[in-house]
């Protein structure tokens, strides 16, 4: 029994370094991308793609890739999924133009919509239902938050030597777990008849829907959204009708599935999106350097890690609704904190105070949203569940840098325009708020442990 419960942790530390990756490419860019501006002249359109890129990859294709680890075997998915990522890392580090740059980046987005829910679904379906597998998710959320956050920490501190190394990063974590993985996760067989059952008119009308409308709203090219539109109608049509649908419409009817995953998606349009602004203020308006910004950004990252820490045991005690909500709450007293920063935003009494509630905030209700997720559905579904709760994510995430990228043009100046931004990102959070406390309320697992 040892033997096996050192196989299984070793094993969720590798799972859990996978989407420690996912979480923190997602935000390497972010204060890297000023200095990628000025040493390759980028406009500000290809920048904005350098994240939105990987964002969109990464929610258009996680249905997809959690259909594909339930029926194709999740380990072989997930090995092969994070090469190609580490490929795409180490081209990406040793190109010199934009458009070629943001394609390794849509590339890893894709490769992450493999990896992520095949090892969401490998930790759900190794570790049995109760405390233990409580644990280990808690673990997994805070490997998410804590990947974010270093994310955009090592940001700053690697370009402050190149920004080439914030490509680079990622290839030697990938190649460790890609060796010794093979040697703790199960192998776990392809089901009978995987490729007769794929649905895979059903793959290409939702993943097709859900990037054209990402799209869409961040170049704001409405002919492309009236496209994405008739193609997710038609992914509802075709779903009612397969006899095995790549996404069974049935989950939806779980008021717990639907409101995981629509606060999921508030969270990251606030959260996401607040990065995006957050670290152009910083450096465009208050003048930092990406060092300066990367150790400014620390602080919220521990609030990030202690506070997920403490989720299980709030949750245990006021069940996942009211911790999701709260935490959400936080979480948008700490975005709209930033508009008392101006032109010169003094750093202890105002910017700090908004960095470290953000961040308490965004550790607890991170981990309570992704429980609440794939806690609704069967082991069969795991592979849908992570994907879904996933992709919500990331589809906000590319929402929200859209969104505010947009508003931030609304002002009078820059600095009312990102004023504009942060309170729209507090907006969304708020968002988020209410649709946890609402459609949450009744999820209280009896015993969490937490992380």
């Amino acid at each position: 029994m040892p033997r096996t419960e050192g196989r299984e942790q070793t094993a969720l530390v590798l799972l859990c370094a996978a989407v420690f990756l996912d979480s923190m490419d997602l935000s390497l860019m972010g204060v890297a991308l000023p200095a990628i501006g000025r040493e390759l002249s980028l406009p500000e359109g290809v920048l904005q793609w350098l994240m939105s890129g990987y964002a969109v990859a990464y929610g258009g294709f996680l249905l997809l890739g959690g259909r594909i680890a339930d029926l194709f075997g999740r380990r072989r998915v997930f090995l092969l999924s994070l090469a190609v990522f580490a490929a795409a890392s180490l081209v990406g580090g040793l190109l010199s133009e934009g458009w070629p740059l943001v394609v390794t980046r849509v590339i890893k987005g894709v490769a992450a919509a493999l990896t992520a829910p095949a090892a969401l679904s490998l930790i759900t379906t190794t570790f049995a239902e109760g405390p233990r597998r409580n644990r280990a998710l808690g673990v997994y959320s805070l490997a998410g938050a804590t990947g974010y956050t270093a994310g955009l920490i090592a940001s700053g501190l690697l370009t402050e030597v190149s920004w080439r190394l914030v490509f680079f990063l990622p290839v030697p974590i990938a190649v460790l777990v890609l060796a010794l993985a093979p040697l703790v996760l199960p192998s776990g067989a392809r089901p009978d008849g995987a490729r007769e059952r794929f649905d895979a008119a059903g793959a290409v009308a939702v993943t097709g829907g859900v990037l054209l409308l990402v799209f869409a709203l961040t170049e704001r090219n409405w002919p492309a959204g009236v496209l994405a539109v008739l193609l997710l109608g038609a992914f509802v049509a075709i779903e009612r009708r397969r006899a095995a649908p790549l996404v069974p419409l049935e989950v939806f009817r779980s008021g717990t599935v639907s409101a995981a995953n629509l606060a999921a998606l508030a969270w990251a349009c606030a959260t996401i999106g607040w990065q995006f602004v957050a670290v152009l203020y910083l450096q465009r308006v208050l003048g930092y350097s990406p060092l300066a910004t990367g150790l400014g950004i620390v602080p919220m990252g521990l609030a990030i890690v202690v506070t997920a820490n403490l989720a299980g045991r709030l949750i245990a005690r006021w069940g996942l609704g009211r911790v999701a909500a709260a935490g959400m709450l936080v979480q948008a007293a700490g975005i709209l904190l930033f508009l008392r920063a101006g032109a010169t935003g003094d750093y202890l009494t105002v910017l700090l105070p908004a960095l470290v509630v953000h961040g308490a905030g965004n550790g607890l209700s991170f981990p309570s949203l992704n429980i609440a997720a794939v806690g609704a559905l069967p082991d069969e579904r795991q592979g849908l569940a992570s994907g879904l709760v996933t992709s919500s994510v990331q589809i906000g995430a590319g929402i929200g840098v859209a969104a505010l990228a947009a508003v931030m043009s609304l002002g009078d100046s820059p600095l009312t325009g990102y004023r504009i931004a942060f309170l729209t990102a507090g907006g969304f959070s708020l968002l988020g708020a209410l649709v946890a406390a609402v459609g949450l309320r009744a999820r209280r697992p009896a015993r969490l442990p937490t992380a």
